[in-house]
């Protein structure tokens, strides 16, 4: 059952997240904030460099400061 689907909302301009195909912290392109399959919020988006997605698990106080503003 698939859930329904809500824009997402976008992440901080200052959002960083690790890239693992280069190895280092990178600030995020097109990033999104998700609710993964158990529920948690993560950070989704590009890696400026390489183009790779990457993902960052977000706390709860993380992902309630990012979709309040």
């Amino acid at each position: 059952m698939a859930l329904p689907e809500t824009p997402a909302p976008p992440a901080p301009a200052n959002a960083e997240a690790y890239c693992v195909k280069c190895k280092a912290t990178r600030p995020v392109n097109e990033g999104q904030i998700v609710t993964v399959k158990n529920g948690k919020s993560a950070l989704k988006g590009k890696c400026p460099v390489c183009g790779t997605t990457m993902m960052k698990f977000l706390s709860a106080k993380q992902a309630a400061a990012s979709t309040t503003g």
